[in-house]
């Protein structure tokens, strides 16, 4: 035991050795990561300010796009920093904080998406009881729920990688703390109790899968039988951007959880973790603007009021 080195901070690899394609990786990740910090703060600022969206709907898409923020701003950041200025290293309580907030933002996002597929099935299954049974003081439990249950994965999922020192190595073979790189490096006391830790959590979605399925089942199938074309088509418009929402998480997921361990950075290893770290919060802005015709709306409303705001002060200007 005298000769084992415990480390206290691990090396981040990057995909070249070459200093300009380092440059250019960082200047890629912070062009996504300002696409994704517009998109969401104008998805949340729209909802906020218009008051056609103040309904159950658009109250957890503005969670979502919430949650998008904070899950792309936990991984991008630093590295953008590590990648402009040549650094490599990242501390053990660093590293820590990244699994931490990304796995609790992961998981209260996937647990917003199976309210919000409850939401849509009563909207479009039971108009008529909507109000009675999505109430506000509902729609805040759920989304305090969300949160409770992201957090307390998050940290027990945290506590199980982390209890033990790490011996092995301290080298990451990706650009930012990822899970399966850190069970990588743990001890086998550690890997049991993860592999627990994540067989349970599979049961789970597995479960919460189930029940999404079945809702955009009844949603469908119900969708298919109004007579109106414009009514099925306003509700067709409402549904088909959250159920890409959720493809989409579920198979960026699937990748993370699935996909194999790298050994050694490459380029495939590179897109694989944006993929399923970067891809999401920068897509679901542009899923909803395109796809929901009540969000097109209301931007386009906030747009002319700002510019007539703006003819305003240029008239009133000497």
């Amino acid at each position: 035991m005298d000769n084992l080195t415990v480390f206290t901070e691990f090396l981040l690899m990057d995909v070249t050795g070459s200093r300009e394609l380092q440059v250019l990786q960082g200047v890629l990740f912070l062009v996504i990561y300002l696409g994704a910090l517009t998109g969401n703060l104008v998805t949340v600022t729209v909802i906020v300010t218009d008051t056609r969206l103040h309904s159950p709907m658009y109250f957890f898409i503005s969670n979502v796009a919430l949650l998008d923020l904070g899950s792309i701003s936990v991984v991008v950041p630093k590295a953008v920093v590590n990648s402009m200025a040549g650094r490599k290293t990242i501390s053990l309580t660093e590293c820590a904080a990244q699994i931490f907030l990304y796995a609790m933002f992961q998981g209260v996002e996937f647990a917003l998406l199976v309210v919000m597929s409850y939401d849509r099935y009563v909207a479009i299954c039971h108009p008529l009881h909507y109000g009675l049974i999505l109430t506000p003081s509902l729609c805040s439990q759920a989304t305090a729920g969300s949160w409770a249950s992201g957090l307390v994965y998050s940290a027990v999922h945290t506590g199980a990688l982390f209890r033990l020192p790490f011996t092995k190595t301290n080298v990451i073979q990706q650009f930012f703390c990822d899970v399966p790189q850190i069970m990588r490096l743990s001890s086998p006391e550690v890997e049991f109790s993860e592999f627990l830790i994540l067989a349970f959590s599979l049961c789970l979605v597995l479960v919460c899968f189930a029940f999404m399925f079945a809702s955009y089942v009844n949603i469908f199938s119900t969708v298919l039988k109004i007579h109106s074309v414009e009514a099925r088509n306003k509700a067709i418009s409402t549904c088909t951007p959250q159920l890409a929402i959720v493809l989409l998480f579920l198979i960026s997921g699937s990748v993370a959880v699935l996909g194999p361990i790298p050994n050694t950075p490459s380029l495939k290893n590179l897109l694989t973790a944006m993929f399923y770290s970067m891809v999401p919060p920068f897509v679901n802005p542009i899923i909803y603007c395109l796809r929901n015709r009540v969000i097109n709306a209301a931007l386009r409303r906030m747009f002319n009021r700002f510019s007539v705001l703006q003819s305003k002060i240029f008239k009133t200007e000497p």
